[in-house]
């Protein structure tokens, strides 16, 4: 499906092109008239994008053409990027560069000469292929639509944020788990713990019901300690020991320094003669040794603790409860359509538009009393009493694709074909991490600049991905979103990330044990574990664009593997190798002309870098922090004239100043 965003990259192609820069690098070059040449074709396929983007669902022949014209529009931006790449080049060389440097250039591959008859050849070859594709639109009936109309507009959000006085339909479900919890049951009586289930299917609201029980006064006057840990897919028990010890002490800084025993003394010692009670959040997978194991490490001598487990899955109720489990029910039509028109209107409208009424009645009748599908409708709606906007998601037949047990994903996949094609393209690159990770707004910002998704001139980039976070939290699409300050964090719900993992799964993975191929078309690739970076070897997919690792997990140091990433991954802009613990990094670093982002943080081995990293000039981010055995800077960090954030940790007592200003 990623299809769907191809609007946003002919048009970013476009606006590049057309910009004063451009233009006079690319006549300075010499290659100002094929570049304008492209220019045109593309915009005559730019206009059909949008509406081929929203007919594709069911038309084979549609998304097969809308394929051709994705890989001609990435080799483009490929190709592109490499001119921006060389007069840049040129602009360090011309400012920084030694006669010798000078020299060495000229009779390189990319002297003026040699690398304008490269670009020429490679310019003509995709106006060739973009020109073949192009003619074939106007046999597909599609209408020409110049301007990306799905914006949001801006609204007031603070209805969005359930609080205890807006839940509608969940009283009774709430006041029976508080029963539940207060009450005594008949292993009360040893030092074991009660354990009660709260199962459903995802998106009935089953983590939001355990946060209100958890936050209620009678349960905070019944229990001395309160933990709440987030499960997911990981049931790994020094990870979770870890983690509700954390929730025990409040996470003291040198928690995450300690072994599994030295935290098992520490979790005994912090329930030791206190009635517990603990949340384990969206438990998805265990297996019974792993739960006994966790029961026995969470035994107290005091009577009447308990344990609230919110999963999907009756089959782990059944294993981990000591009481029936508590099953969450779909929301009644009635209750449905109370929550709608509450979160729908802004106060004191609903008598203004009764028109909208029987439309809203056939809306929720589609959201099969699944709060989280009547969230996201009203996302679409709020704010707009366009009746023909209600019908059209009343009648869109995204509704109609077929779906698996219990999903709801048509739901989050309407929301999505509404976004702007910017959004999409950042909304995309969630699928690359875990569920329920826990996103800092620095990271993305840093990780969509260097993709060139933030492309706003004349705008600090941070405040243009704040804005697009904005966006994307005003759509339900981020959840448990905290302002810090100057940087924020956020989570994305279960099934927003099954969402996009649907519609990124031609071009992003995130590579685990389940997955064993990697497919030839993917662009960017995150790895669950350092131990299946050999998987990279295999790939087809030479214009790879990212490869990182969003956990810290297993070691690794492999310098001959490394090096032939690098060789063979020459288009890559994010490069994360934190995890790793190589002690060096390969020469050829320094043709990686295209990279953006590099981090190396964390590495506790590594003593020097080569002096190509300051080839880089296109760079951004540089991550050297936590490296604390790098005795020595390379040479010639100020010819990295693109680089916004430099992080750094070194024995290096004094920084040249003719290469960081600070």
């Amino acid at each position: 499906m990623a299809e769907s965003i191809l609007f946003g990259v002919a048009e970013s192609l476009i606006s590049k092109l057309a910009s004063p820069a451009f233009e006079e690098a690319s006549q300075v070059l010499g290659v100002y008239d094929h570049l304008k040449e492209f220019k045109e074709i593309l915009s005559s396929v730019k206009v059909v994008l949008l509406d081929a983007e929203q007919t594709q669902e069911q038309n084979n022949k549609l998304r097969e053409w809308l394929r051709q014209i994705k890989r001609v529009l990435y080799d483009a931006q490929d190709l592109l990027d490499e001119f921006e790449c060389e007069a840049l080049r040129k602009q360090v060389l011309k400012a920084h560069g030694t006669t010798k440097s000078k020299v060495s250039h000229f009779f390189s591959s990319s002297n003026p000469l040699g690398f304008r008859n490269r670009m020429t050849q490679q310019i003509k070859d995709v106006i060739k292929r973009l020109d073949k594709v192009a003619a074939d639109w106007h046999g597909l009936g599609l209408q020409k639509i110049d301007v990306d109309s799905r914006v949001l507009h801006r609204r007031e959000v603070t209805h969005s944020y359930v609080a205890d006085s807006n839940v509608i339909g969940r009283e009774h479900d709430k006041e029976r788990i508080i029963e539940l919890l207060r009450e005594r049951h008949p292993n009360d009586d040893d030092t074991s713990f009660s354990v009660i289930p709260i199962v459903g299917m995802g998106g009935l609201g089953k983590t939001t019901l355990a946060k209100f029980v958890f936050n209620d006064k009678r349960i905070i006057m019944c229990f001395h300690l309160r933990m709440w840990v987030c499960v997911s897919n990981d049931f790994d028990i020094k990870k979770l020991v870890f983690k509700i010890t954390c929730s025990a002490c409040r996470y003291p800084p040198s928690l995450n320094r300690l072994g599994l025993e030295q935290l098992q003394i520490l979790l005994t010692n912090s329930i030791a003669g206190k009635r517990f009670l603990l949340v384990l959040d969206d438990v998805w997978n265990i297996d019974r040794d792993q739960w006994i194991e966790l029961k026995n490490r969470l035994q107290s001598d005091v009577q009447g603790s308990k344990v609230l487990v919110t999963t999907q899955s009756q089959r782990i109720a059944s294993m981990m409860g000591t009481v029936p489990s508590y099953i969450l029910e779909c929301l009644s039509y009635e209750h449905s359509l109370s929550l709608f028109i509450k979160w729908v209107f802004r106060k004191g409208e609903r008598e203004k538009y009764p028109h909208l009424i029987n439309i809203g009645r056939e809306l929720v009748n589609k959201c099969s009393g699944v709060p989280l599908a009547v969230r996201t409708i009203v996302r679409l709606l709020f704010s707009r009493y366009e009746a023909n906007e209600w019908k059209y998601v009343r009648d869109n037949e995204l509704w109609n694709l077929p779906q698996e047990k219990d999903d709801i994903l048509h739901a989050l996949k309407l929301s999505y074909d509404r976004m702007p094609s910017h959004l999409k393209q950042c909304f995309a690159l969630f699928s690359l991490y875990p569920k329920d990770y826990k996103f800092y707004s620095f990271e993305v910002s840093s990780l969509w600049g260097a993709l060139g998704l933030l492309d706003s001139p004349n705008k600090n980039l941070e405040d243009v991905a704040n804005k697009y976070l904005y966006e994307l939290q005003s759509r339900s699409f981020l959840h448990d979103f905290v302002n810090l300050g100057s940087a924020s964090s956020f989570k994305v719900h279960d099934l927003v990330h099954d969402l996009a993992c649907f519609v990124a799964k031609e071009e992003c993975l995130f590579v685990n044990s389940h997955e064993q191929n990697i497919p030839d078309s993917v662009l960017h690739l995150s790895f669950a574990e350092n131990t299946f970076l050999d998987k990279l070897l295999t790939t087809k997919s030479v214009h790879l664009r990212t490869i990182l690792f969003p956990y810290v997990t297993v070691e690794a140091n492999d310098e001959t593997l490394l090096d032939s990433c690098v060789s063979k991954f020459k288009f890559l802009r994010i490069l994360d190798l934190s995890s790793l613990a190589c002690e060096t990094l390969p020469r050829n670093i320094g043709k990686l002309k295209h990279l953006r982002y590099l981090s190396i943080r964390s590495n506790h081995n590594i003593k020097r870098l080569p002096d190509s990293i300051c080839k880089l000039q296109n760079l951004q981010v540089l991550k050297l922090d936590g490296c604390i055995e790098l005795e020595e800077l390379p040479k010639g960090l100020r010819k990295l004239t693109g680089l916004r954030l430099l992080e750094i940790t070194t024995k290096q007592f004094v920084l040249p100043d003719n290469d960081i200003a600070i």
